[in-house]
């Protein structure tokens, strides 16, 4: 425990003094102590108000002569402990290639709770768009048909053990989603033909497709149309489906109706094997983290189907589109491509797209991240035709009134503010409004402030992480990725040689379970300690991103104890 200055037992606490010497000017002062403390700040005197510490900075107006002496306010409200990994499915060992719902998903299950570990983290289960991205989807509502297992279709009988001979056992820590989908498909779609034969009988089929028809209907002639225009976007398909005119669509319904009924398969096989993995992990404690982007792909079924809802102009294309300037990524910005949503236009109908939208998600996971979120006090709108992301305006998003609707009718939310990036003090305060855990990113957090100081205090109220998946891996980042002179100070910090970032990496998960945060997630790579090869996303780039998988080898029973004894050391 602590001592005092005579050696006695004492509270962890800290005081911050001020004194303004001049003899007729009041300062107003702004002091960097995020490294120190978080949360509120209690002037012992009561010569001013309390004040909070917004993005790590104290602000204060201190009298002429005037001394001020502030202690850190205490969190009296003790929220519960837990630790968690960010893993997702396609990153699951299989010989098919690509991770899935199948026995190593279950196995992971089993791991996470062998490590003490209550919550897994995953990139959204929607279908990949392009470059293989769960962040460009072509829809915001259903599943990533890759993800369906085959093993269990054959424990149904919808596959027969013969028909899964694979040209190729694939062992690689990579995916090769091309290939890897290439041959699922084959199987994806001798199991459909096998569920024809007892499709009739098959009533939870049926219900299905009706209880899920508002997304599902469309969704299955949008994929239908796509195969059927060669891939081409829905803005270069004949005018009446583009329009969605009643006649134009009812005819394509009925001319690909096999390949929609195919969709629908697909489908319910994913939620149906979904819902049975998250089951398992329910009864075993385990909480699922999913994530939702702010933003939808161009070229998806929710912004043809809904066009009146985005800026559009008559042929489809976007007026304006998503992204964000000049930033630690990258010294353009980021162009993302996706359509800005009409707000106004939205509000008339209380948000009832994007109620449906979240209502959606809460049936697959516990808690939602919602990825961007200061696009929902501020967003960078970009001209629609602009080549690069810095030639763009920062314009109100729809606030606190949004969230304070989608409470009214959905009830409290279980979300987590990704509130990384360019972030305001207006973002910070929707955030502190709504009550939203925010993310706290050691990669981003641990570097000299203006005080040449170099550390982290987490508000209870945070979730703390190594890195994302948007990060070089902790092993990358430290060699790759900071100054020697950052190296040195990291090091110091965590009690680490500055030599070896495999245990740098180690030290920091630890520091990470040992911060305030209600909880600790990292990123398997960094429990593996693993080199920026292992990285999983490079922003602004496209290619090489999604493909980092584990080994079965990976989750081992010495690997979950270690985790384990972190979780009982700093109470996880």
């Amino acid at each position: 425990g602590s001592k005092d200055v005579f050696g006695k037992a004492a509270a962890d606490d800290l005081f911050i003094t001020i004194f303004n010497r001049s003899r007729t000017e009041e300062i107003n002062v702004e002091i960097e102590v995020g490294d120190l403390c978080c949360g509120g700040l209690h002037e012992v005197f009561g010569a001013v108000t309390d004040t909070e510490i917004v993005r790590g900075k104290m602000k204060v107006a201190v009298s002429p002569l005037q001394g001020l002496l502030f202690e850190r306010k205490k969190e009296t409200k003790k929220l519960p402990r837990m630790a968690g990994i960010l893993l997702h499915p396609t990153s699951l060992p299989s010989k098919y290639g690509i991770g899935d719902f199948g026995t190593e998903a279950y196995k992971f299950v089993d791991f996470l709770v062998a490590a003490g570990q209550k919550v897994w983290q995953i990139l959204p289960l929607n279908p990949v768009g392009y470059g293989y991205s769960p962040y460009q989807s072509p829809s915001a509502f259903a599943g990533n048909p890759m993800l369906i297992a085959l093993d269990k279709l054959m424990d149904e009988g919808l596959l027969q053990k013969k028909d899964l001979k694979l040209p190729f056992v694939d062992t690689r820590s990579t995916v090769d989603f091309e290939r890897s989908w290439n041959v699922k498909k084959k199987y994806l779609q001798r199991a459909y033909q096998n569920f024809l034969l007892t499709k009739e009988t098959d009533d939870n089929f049926a219900s299905f497709c009706k209880e899920q028809s508002e997304w599902l209907e469309d969704y299955a002639l949008y994929e239908a149309l796509k195969k059927e225009y060669k891939g081409l976007s829905w803005t270069e398909w004949p005018d009446g489906i583009k329009k969605r005119t009643t006649v134009s669509l009812e005819k394509e319904r009925q001319h690909l109706h096999a390949e929609i009924d195919y969709e629908k398969f697909l489908q319910y096989k994913f939620f149906q094997q979904w819902h049975e993995l998250h089951s398992y992990a329910k009864k075993n404690k385990v909480q699922i983290i999913g994530d939702m982007p702010i933003f939808l792909a161009q070229d998806s079924v929710d912004v043809w189907a809904n066009q009146e809802i985005f800026k559009l102009d008559e042929n489809g294309k976007p007026l304006s589109v998503a992204g964000v300037p000049p930033d630690y990524f990258s010294k353009t910005g980021q162009l993302w491509g996706n359509p800005h949503y009409r707000w106004d236009k939205m509000k008339e109908d209380d948000y009832a797209w994007w109620r449906k939208r979240i209502q959606k998600i809460l049936q697959e996971v516990d808690i939602i991240r919602i990825d961007h979120f200061r696009g929902f006090e501020s967003y960078w709108e970009i001209p629609g035709d602009a080549k690069t992301a810095i030639d763009g305006e920062w314009v109100k998003g729809p606030g606190l009134q949004f969230f304070q609707t989608m409470e009214e009718h959905l009830g409290k939310l279980p979300i987590i503010a990704e509130d990384l990036g360019i972030i305001t003090d207006e973002v910070e305060e929707l955030r502190r409004d709504c009550g939203f855990p925010g993310m706290k990113v050691l990669h981003f957090e641990l570097y000299f402030n203006e005080m040449q100081r170099l550390g982290l205090a987490c508000p209870q109220n945070s979730i703390i992480y190594t890195g994302t998946h948007d990060n070089n891996t902790t092993a990358g980042w430290f060699e790759e990725d900071t100054d020697h002179r950052t190296q040195a100070a990291i090091a110091a910090l965590l009690g680490a040689d500055s030599e070896d970032p495999q245990e740098v990496c180690q030290k920091l998960i630890e520091f990470a379970y040992a911060a305030g945060a209600r909880a600790a997630i990292i990123p398997m790579q960094d429990i593996l300690g693993l080199d920026s090869q292992a990285r999983m996303n490079m922003p602004g780039t496209v290619g090489t991103n999604w493909k980092w998988c584990a080994k079965s080898s990976d989750f081992t029973a010495e690997r979950a104890a270690e985790l384990k004894k972190l979780c009982e050391k700093y109470k996880r």
